[in-house]
């Protein structure tokens, strides 16, 4: 069974999440603070997180770096702020989607899903040989899920991986906007490029040599990403 972490310090949230979802069959355990969430994560081990921003102790945003600093399980933000810049800060810190209160329950746990789905391991398609994808500065091992850089793994979250694997498989295509949202985040998704924006800043803080002039991401401002593969390591 799935296990959600639920952390809102509303009790009739907490109440309606937690009947919706155990009669989902999720199993659920429930955090009123950013303390008591980042002990019960540590603990239980959840597979996805949903987090409330305005927390009596610590803001959520806290509670996201403190789990990014260990774990790459899925975070689904529940907050009432609603503005880009609110949003862009938690994506950034490390959340993989945002809704906003008042939400519809059916949305929430259609983008539950969807974040549970991107964590999952995906095996390889049939007939596609495509294993390993090599550059001068990292290789992208699309079978174990991985990408090593000078040496050592790079930690990404189930959402920066998605995004860069849907890119690979791509290699040398533009991928449109609307696509790579809705290929990532679910066929809901088409307009929220700023989600676009933050996880792309954040695969060429980790992954390119020089950020600010991207060699293997690049935009096509207007349309979409490319991935280009560069020259390959030597033999």
């Amino acid at each position: 069974m799935t296990r959600v972490l639920v952390v809102d310090d509303e009790p009739q949230i907490v109440r309606a999440l937690v009947i919706n979802l155990k009669a989902r069959r999720y199993e659920v355990d429930a955090a009123p603070d950013g303390a008591t969430a980042l002990q019960l994560a540590a603990a239980r081990h959840p597979d996805v997180v949903v987090l409330d921003l305005g927390l009596p102790d610590m803001d959520g945003v806290e509670v996201i770096r403190g789990l990014r600093g260990w774990t790459r399980v899925p975070i689904l933000v529940l907050s009432a702020r609603h503005t880009s810049d609110e949003k862009v800060e938690a994506l950034d810190a490390g959340a993989d989607d945002y809704v906003t209160k008042p939400f519809g329950m059916d949305e929430l746990l259609a983008r539950l899903r969807a974040a549970v789905r991107r964590a999952e391991p995906v095996g390889q398609d049939a007939g596609d040989d495509l294993v390993t994808v090599e550059t001068e500065g990292f290789t992208v091992d699309l079978a174990a899920k991985k990408v090593h850089r000078e040496g050592r793994d790079v930690r990404l979250t189930p959402t920066e991986w998605h995004l860069l694997e849907v890119l690979v498989r791509n290699a040398g295509r533009l991928v449109s906007q609307k696509q790579l949202l809705q290929e990532v985040w679910g066929p809901s998704y088409g307009t929220e490029t700023n989600y676009l924006r933050v996880y792309m800043a954040q695969l060429r803080r980790k992954l390119e040599a020089d950020p600010s002039h991207p060699r293997h991401f690049v935009t096509e401002p207007g349309m979409g990403y490319r991935f280009e593969r560069g020259h390959p390591l030597p033999e």
